[in-house]
């Protein structure tokens, strides 16, 4: 259990980097999980800049947003947006929080962001746009400082996998720490293709069936074309020796993108 643990504590370390790397979160913005052997915990950073995160940075917390023993290091202001997702999606076993600025348009105009490249598909069909002003006023500094704000976020969030926060940002969600950053990842690169398309026409969207087929066995966490992707950015984002070597070259009968 204890090798489990170190393991997955890991893995979140390379997930704060490569979200860093990649220019999705900068200075501010955090990852999570859910805690693997206590289903009503999370694990995540203490109030640290994610590029700089290590291992011993990693704190467990319970779903009140409070840290599981006595660290005294200052946690997150917005722990709270993964701690009431956690409780809302049983499904949801991974968060990301952060700013990326392409697709922060989508969240302050009457045009919804939609799936419009392959990559972006795991953004879902429908991504809903959450104002803190609707349910809390407009003398807010539209962060989710408490756990109010972080269910009233969650109510909105639904079952979709990710939600837009009007002036401020996006939380996304997904089964596992991969699907993700995947997703973190190429959501500010879907906008960016959205909003280059919109300036020279209509785009055309993927359809139901297109994103469907993007899901599923085909692209789960622990395929080829998967791993391809997570050891890339592991390595890009220089922590390649945090993750286990594995052998994913031989006998995958997956499709190569």
């Amino acid at each position: 259990m204890t090798d489990d643990l170190d393991l997955v504590r890991r893995e979140l370390v390379v997930a704060n980097r490569v979200l860093a790397h990649e220019n999705v979160i900068d200075a501010y913005g955090h990852v999570s999980m859910r805690h693997p052997h206590h289903r009503d915990r999370m694990l995540l950073s203490w109030s640290r800049s994610p590029e700089l995160v290590g291992l011993d940075d990693i704190l467990e917390f319970t779903f009140d947003g409070q840290v599981v023993g006595n660290d005294r290091r200052p946690p997150y202001r917005e722990r709270f947006i993964h701690a009431a997702v956690y409780q809302s999606r049983p499904d949801v076993h991974a968060v990301v929080h952060a700013h990326a600025e392409d697709v922060l348009p989508f969240g302050i105009v009457d045009v919804p962001l939609r799936p419009v490249i392959h990559s972006g598909s795991f953004i879902g069909a429908h991504v809903p746009v959450w104002d803190i002003e609707d349910s809390f006023g407009p003398d807010t500094n539209l962060l989710v400082s408490n756990l109010a704000q972080g269910r009233d976020l969650a109510g909105r969030l639904g079952a979709a996998n990710v939600v837009l926060m009007r002036g401020h940002g996006f939380t996304a969600t997904a089964g596992n720490l991969i699907d993700v950053v995947r997703l973190s990842v190429y959501l500010p690169r879907n906008a960016r293709v959205q909003m280059a398309a919109m300036r020279m026409g209509t785009p055309k969207y993927l359809s139901a069936g297109e994103i469907n087929a993007r899901s599923g066995g085909d692209y789960g966490p622990k395929t080829n074309v998967t791993q391809r992707a997570w050891t890339y950015w592991a390595s890009r984002a220089g922590c390649l020796d945090l993750l286990p070597t594995a052998d994913f070259s031989a006998g995958d009968p997956l499709m190569r993108d």
